[in-house]
């Protein structure tokens, strides 16, 4: 007599789950990035994705535990419903941790903001009022984030910021050159990874010792910036010095104050 053994139902219903998950992450990011949806359409859908990828873990644990028992078949089909609600929640996870490591943000600037304005699309929306940190929150957190001086000409340092700008993709909105009586300014958009847009802003101001750099980046949209504002800020202007070092060193006729650059504190104005 032949014994029939049974594919366990929930162990279907794990596999269904996790399947569903998956493109309910990945689909509203692709339509977020390309702007076919709102920023509160992609939250509702992350939710909602989230919510499944929850029932799918949930449900994957109850049919692992279920066969344990019963001895069933299904097994890799629970196993692949774990797995895949398992990566279905990862980026929860990562953004979850990001949110307890940074304090809510969503502007962050070297001087005061009036001096680096955003330049904004005809049609957008209003942008909601920018969450700042607190002097002390910035230099505690962000101690890299801030402004520049360099015994360069407003010229040279321009050209070294428009260089990087384009090496990294971003999107310039706005170019304004130097000039002996006012400061020279690129604005520029960057994309998050989920496809929230965010917009540096890079001003070269000259001055006496040679030229002095200040940047801002702001989320445009976003209600929490998971410290990518701040991040972005220090690693551009940690790039930047990398970049005067390298032209200072391969140009020994210019004779610098100093070969590094000089970094200054300065509180921004909220």
């Amino acid at each position: 007599m032949r014994i029939l053994i049974r594919t366990s139902k929930w162990a279907i219903w794990a596999r269904r789950s996790g399947t569903l998950a998956l493109p309910l992450v990945v689909i509203p990011v692709l339509l977020h990035r390309e702007r076919f949806i709102t920023g509160d359409l992609f939250l509702a859908a992350a939710v909602l994705a989230g919510l499944v990828a929850l029932f799918a873990l949930l449900i994957s644990l109850i049919a692992l535990a279920r066969l344990w028992h019963t001895g069933d078949h299904g097994w890799g089909k629970a196993l692949a419903g774990l797995a895949l609600s398992l990566l279905c929640l990862a980026p929860f996870g990562w953004y979850g941790s990001l949110m307890l490591r940074y304090p809510p943000a969503t502007d962050m600037a070297t001087t005061e903001r009036g001096a680096l304005p955003l330049v904004f699309e005809p049609g957008t929306a209003a942008m909601p009022a920018p969450k700042l940190l607190t002097p002390a929150q910035q230099t505690a957190i962000f101690p890299n984030a801030q402004m520049r001086t360099y015994p360069l000409l407003p010229e040279q340092t321009f050209a070294i910021l428009a260089r990087m700008v384009a090496d990294r993709g971003w999107d310039v909105r706005l170019v304004r050159q130097p000039t002996v009586d006012s400061p020279g300014r690129i604005n520029a958009q960057a994309m998050t990874l989920p496809g929230w847009r965010e917009e540096a802003v890079l001003r070269v101001t000259p001055i006496a010792e040679g030229s002095r750099v200040d940047m801002r980046s702001a989320s445009l949209n976003a209600l929490h910036d998971f410290g990518s504002n701040g991040q972005r800020i220090e690693e551009f202007l940690i790039a930047l010095d990398d970049a005067v070092t390298v032209l200072l060193r391969d140009n020994p006729v210019v004779e610098p104050v100093e070969v590094e650059a000089e970094v200054q504190l300065v509180v921004p104005v909220n």
